[in-house]
């Protein structure tokens, strides 16, 4: 045990593949871990470096192990893809293709996420799992009221004084099993939106007591709920080396395929965080919509449609809010209508 110089963890719900290499790149362990039996089997090994994809729970097991003295990293789970062995996909594979991929240089590496990191994007997570059951919960009561041509103008006040007028004052045009089935869905709706504000709320003390996300507010339409998620997932704003490199992590850049000296460029690579990328879409959606006095988006209004154009201006505030967490400061209004 003490050759091993590389041991990969597949990660499952019980049973754990490990696959360990020596110098000479032979495989000297396979084997499977009971869950409990992880943490007693890396304090019994010599110091070696440890990898493992970056999937559910893998930040918690990286900063365990890392505690015992080993060097824990994180691979992006399509980097191990192409080491997988053809045709033989199975647990004890997989921890091959892991111990493989992680001693190329050429694939990045995920940093671990701290405790405090995960606690504020568990609370991004939920806030959009409850946005989306609202949206859900909306559109079906707004159905079921249209099959008894009761209907209402879009919009949150429309829909409360529908189901005021439906459901809470008792129309007489519903009959009395479709009123019960729709105050459950009301009582829902209702119950999605007071845990929604209660997230939010904390979302913006979480963003109000960190330093970083402060800053990053002062980039125009960029809000709380915008700045606590970049902060919280891009982490160390120093492993990436420009902006440019910030915003083709977040997969806001055109695909490439090139050949022959021919270069094609194709709709944007959606790599990434999609849940970041989507905050930064929107929030460039409202920069468009209400700061088209700025020269540089009238530039980009003329020469392609707004929908690309709210791309380009995501791309933008990605890579400004890379230089204000990597160079400190905040955004500067007129220095940035400027360039």
């Amino acid at each position: 045990m003490s050759e091993i110089i590389r041991i990969a963890i597949d990660l499952s719900k019980g049973a754990f593949a490990l696959h360990g290499v020596n110098a000479d790149e032979e495989a000297i362990l396979c084997r499977q871990l009971k869950r409990g039996q992880v943490l007693g089997f890396f304090t019994k090994l010599s110091p070696c470096l440890v990898g493992m994809e970056a999937c559910a729970s893998a930040h918690y097991w990286a900063r365990e192990i890392g505690a015992l003295g080993h060097e824990v990293v994180l691979v992006p789970p399509a980097y191990v893809k192409p080491y997988v062995k053809r045709g033989r996909k199975n647990d004890a594979n997989d921890a091959a293709a892991i111990c493989e991929a992680m001693a190329r240089r050429s694939v990045p590496r995920v940093p671990v996420k701290t405790p405090e990191q995960q606690a504020v994007l568990m609370l991004h997570r939920a806030r959009k799992m409850l946005v989306g059951q609202r949206t859900m919960l909306a559109n079906a009561v707004r159905a079921h009221l249209a099959e008894f041509g009761i209907v209402a103008p879009c919009g949150d006040k429309a829909l409360d004084g529908l189901i005021a007028l439906a459901v809470d004052a008792g129309d007489l045009a519903l009959p009395q099993l479709a009123r019960e089935a729709l105050g459950m869905l009301a009582a829902q709706l209702r119950d999605a939106e007071a845990k929604i504000d209660a997230l939010e709320h904390e979302v913006l003390a979480a963003q109000r007591a960190d330093e970083a996300c402060r800053r990053l507010t002062s980039i125009p339409s960029i809000g709380p709920v915008t700045a606590s998620a970049i902060a919280a997932t891009m982490g160390d704003p120093h492993r990436f080396k420009t902006g440019r490199d910030f915003a083709a992590w977040l997969g806001l850049v055109p695909s490439q395929h090139s050949t022959g000296g021919k270069t094609a460029l194709g709709p944007i690579t959606k790599a990434g965080d999609r849940y970041l990328r989507s905050l930064l879409v929107v929030c460039a959606t409202g920069m468009l919509r209400h700061r088209t006095e700025s020269p540089w988006i009238k530039a980009l209004l003329e020469r392609m449609p707004a929908r690309k154009a709210t791309v380009a201006i995501a791309n933008k505030l990605a890579r400004i809010a890379w230089a204000i967490l990597a160079h400190g400061g905040t955004y500067h209004r007129q220095a940035g209508l400027a360039a």
